[in-house]
């Protein structure tokens, strides 16, 4: 008793000590250090502090924004001195008009082909948008190569090019697509100081905060920007990403503005389309049914360029002749649509009645000019190197001018955005619809030449506002987004058109959404990419499908009492990548689910144990000739003659292990997972009846062991798989698929298994059974047409069905 008493007062001091010494420790100031000592420490502090300021979110987005803003100033200097380039040797060229065409053609088609050629084989994914493989690749749907610097370098220098060549395509989704490739890089930068960026759920949140960061430092326009990420690229929007999507996108805009104003080409920062409308009276009450007018013509006129886009495409792919001649060789396609706009956009030609020597900025410019051109046509106070000089034609009026230039840029710009390029829509979009927006203010200036009468007080009409409110009009009717609006206000700085801007964008939108698609949602059709479409507003008859009208109903599943030979032939039978797990075929009780990588891995382990004890298990006289190894054993060293070691019977390769350990390869051969057959010379020593019965015999062994049940202690499976109930509605389905990044849902029955719904399944039931191209163009008018009101179904369960479903 003594010794544990002084054994346990030991143990007790031992513990004070050691705790006065680390209070010893902590109240040790750093002075009392040695000086090797006290620098460490205040190295360590400062390496801390850097690590966790370099690691905060603030910093994250300021850098982001800053890189965004300097590529899309770099990128329009770029472009600028292209198009400078452009214009001096087309000048330089008019000694004959000859000549002069094909300075005009050949600099636009070698631009446009170099492009092509770069972007294809640099990188092939940096072709098109971007916004419809981003809103896929935030669906959760892992795109190989999209994110990635060489996709980046790509994707910024063939954009320049494309621009530079004056094609009718924009920077707008390209640079969702580069806002996003960076927020990627730099989340893999960033991971060296926080571990947080290494998290795959954050780094899609700041994925949706370049897309926002893209916008805003194309169009210098934050708020907007915020709204069409919201809008194009995610479903179901976080909250938190709210102020870090405002703040980059805010901090980028405003480098953006502030650089041209350090390089001395502006003096301040002001909006990037600046306008001088009148505040004090902007527009007449009498004016609101034209905007309302110009609203519902631009949803006709969006939807149309969908449908456009979408046959132009599908044309090309049909025809095989074609699609061999054209789409597989991207310099030939490239340079035909090339020459054939230059060829209709040359100044001396076809080009004079559509002002074919402006640029689009320099269109949008003398679109969005407060001054009227029609009272007298082309007024003569124009200077002739004024952009609104272009548009003066002397055998023709500004309408035909307006008309022809409208109708043109219309098909070129949905033939432009269907070439192998890095391009975008939305520029063109909103140039066509200010050009249509300035027709009609036009007309409305030669309707009311003094302007409306109110009170006794007259104000002429504005054209210039029309245009405004016809881009915004337009391009919400193909993007289907309602920021188109936001995004017009803050590009031209007019807070006092908003009414006239929301009527139009609201009507073009309800207009357009019943007829087509986005433009973004149809080049996911067309490229067949797994992206779960939305669903459409006033489908009343979706409204009674219910999961059980589109679930799968042959489920393949694993039981409890499976055995490896029923577990061999699931995975042959498909690719699942899940398999649900019931307690039995009769019950069908939902117990879980588990990944078809474990079941491989099932077979691969039970493969491998019975090879290494095949020999134990079969009879003591047979032992010697299947050994699993070529050491030599003590009877062979024994026996002098038996010089050469037996080959094992259950030989293993390496292209069997490839087979066993690929979780999507279906083509398992069943006796390579437990054996092969036993080597010819081997057994050549020995009687033929004696080869027979050990054949015989490791065949019964091998169907012994096929027939055994599986052991799935040693394999993880999910016990909370996603369910759905059988009277589980669309809508909801649709719902809970798109916040929760599902790919598929079990349906049950009070708890028994009866289907499978998956992203094909809600698809169809969605869109409908799409054709063999991916797509289906609705004519015009169809959804009007053809929807009908069904009865409401109860979803309701009598009391008896449900006792009669626990009692079985």
């Amino acid at each position: 008793m003594a010794d544990g008493a002084d054994q346990s007062q030991l143990e007790q001091g031992t513990k004070d000590a050691g705790r006065l010494l680390r209070e010893g420790r902590q109240r040790r100031s750093p002075s009392e250090l040695s000086p090797c000592l006290q620098c460490g420490v205040r190295l360590a502090h400062f390496q801390r502090l850097l690590v966790s300021l370099l690691g905060a979110d603030w910093v994250f987005l300021m850098i982001l924004g800053f890189i965004m803003a300097v590529i899309s100033f770099v990128m329009d200097i770029f472009v600028e001195l292209l198009a400078e380039a452009h214009r001096w040797i087309y000048d330089m060229s008019d000694s004959h008009v000859f000549l002069q065409y094909f300075a005009w053609v050949a600099y636009s088609m070698i631009l446009m082909c170099f492009a092509a050629g770069f972007a294809n084989i640099v990188s092939p994914q940096a072709v098109g948008s971007g916004i419809p493989e981003m809103k896929t690749a935030l669906r959760g749907v892992v795109l190989h190569e999209y994110l990635t610097f060489r996709t980046l370098v790509s994707k910024i220098i063939s954009l320049t090019c494309v621009l530079g060549s004056e094609l009718p395509v924009g920077k707008e989704g390209p640079f969702v697509h580069i806002g996003s490739m960076c927020a990627a890089l730099l989340c893999k930068f960033m991971s060296l100081f926080s571990g947080i960026y290494k998290n795959e759920a954050r780094n899609k949140e700041m994925l949706t905060v370049g897309c926002a960061v893209g916008i805003g430092c194309c169009f210098a326009s934050p708020i907007g920007g915020v709204l069409f990420s919201m809008e194009v690229t995610s479903m179901f929007y976080v909250s938190r990403n709210y102020w870090r999507g405002f703040l980059s996108a805010t901090f980028g805009a405003m480098i953006f503005r502030l650089l041209p104003v350090c390089n001395g080409v502006e003096e301040t920062l002001v909006a990037l389309y600046a306008t001088k409308y009148r505040l004090d009276f902007p527009f007449d009450l009498q004016e609101l049914p034209a905007f309302a007018a110009m609203g519902i013509v631009c949803g006709f006129g969006g939807a149309f360029f969908v449908y456009l886009y979408g046959k132009i495409t599908l044309f090309v792919k049909k025809q095989k002749a074609m699609n061999s001649f054209l789409m597989k060789n991207v310099f030939l396609y490239s340079s035909l649509v090339s020459v054939l706009i230059s060829t209709l956009t040359f100044p001396p030609g076809f080009g004079q009645f559509m002002a074919g020597k402006l640029t689009q900025r320099d269109s949008l410019i003398s679109f969005f000019d407060n001054r009227t051109w029609s009272n007298h046509g082309i007024i003569a106070d124009f200077d002739n190197d004024d952009h609104l000089a272009a548009w003066k034609h002397p055998q023709a009026n500004v309408f035909i001018i307006l008309t022809i230039f409208t109708l043109m840029k219309f098909w070129m710009s949905a033939l432009s955005i269907t070439l192998p390029i890095p391009c975008g829509s939305f520029v063109p979009i909103f140039v066509i619809g200010a050009a249509f927006g300035r027709l009609v203010g036009e007309g409305m200036a030669t309707l009311f030449p003094e302007g409306i009468n109110t009170d006794g007080h007259i104000f002429p009409i504005v054209p210039g506002a029309y245009a405004v409110v016809g881009a915004a009009a337009l391009t919400a009717a193909v993007t289907h987004t309602m920021s188109t609006g936001v995004i017009m206000m803050e590009l031209t700085g007019q807070i006092s058109y908003t009414l006239p801007i929301l009527i139009s964008v609201i009507l073009a939108n309800i207009v357009s959404q019943s007829l087509q698609p986005s433009i973004y949602d149809t080049v996911i059709r067309i490229k067949k990419l797994p992206y779960l479409p939305p669903l459409r507003w006033g489908t009343r008859e979706k409204s009674n499908i219910h999961v059980e009208d589109f679930m799968e109903r042959d489920v393949r599943y694993v039981t409890l009492n499976s055995t490896y030979r029923d577990v061999y032939k699931i995975l042959h039978s498909g690719s699942l990548k899940m398999l649900p797990v019931v307690k039995s075929a009769e019950s069908m009780l939902l117990l879980g689910s588990v990944e078809r990588a474990q079941l491989l891995a099932l077979l691969k382990q039970r493969a491998q144990d019975q090879r290494e004890g095949l020999a134990p298990s079969l009879p003591s006289s047979y032992r010697v000739h299947f050994q699993t190894s070529t050491e030599e054993s003590p009877s062979t060293s024994a026996n002098p003659d038996s010089h050469k070691p037996l080959k094992p019977v259950l030989k293993k390769s390496a292209v069997d292990e490839e087979e066993i350990t690929n979780p999507y390869d279906s083509g398992i051969s069943l006796k390579k997972l437990f054996c092969s057959q036993p080597d010819i010379d081997a057994l050549q020593d020995y009687p033929d009846t004696e080869d027979d019965m050990i054949l015989q015999e490791i065949e019964e062994w091998e169907e012994q062991q096929l027939d055994e049940q599986v052991n799935f202690n040693n394999c993880k499976i999910d016990p909370a798989p996603f369910q759905l109930v059988e009277g589980t509605s669309l809508h909801k389905t649709h719902t809970m698929f798109s916040v929760l990044d599902l790919d598929y849902g079990y349906v049950t029955s009070i708890g028994r298994l009866i289907g499978v719904v998956s992203l094909k399944e809600l698809r169809k039931a969605i869109e409908g059974f799409l054709p063999a191209d991916g797509v289906r163009l609705r004519p015009v008018l169809a959804s009007f047409r053809d929807r009908g009101i069904r009865g409401a179904r109860v979803d309701t369960a009598e009391l008896h069905k449900l006792l009669d479903h626990q009692a079985s």
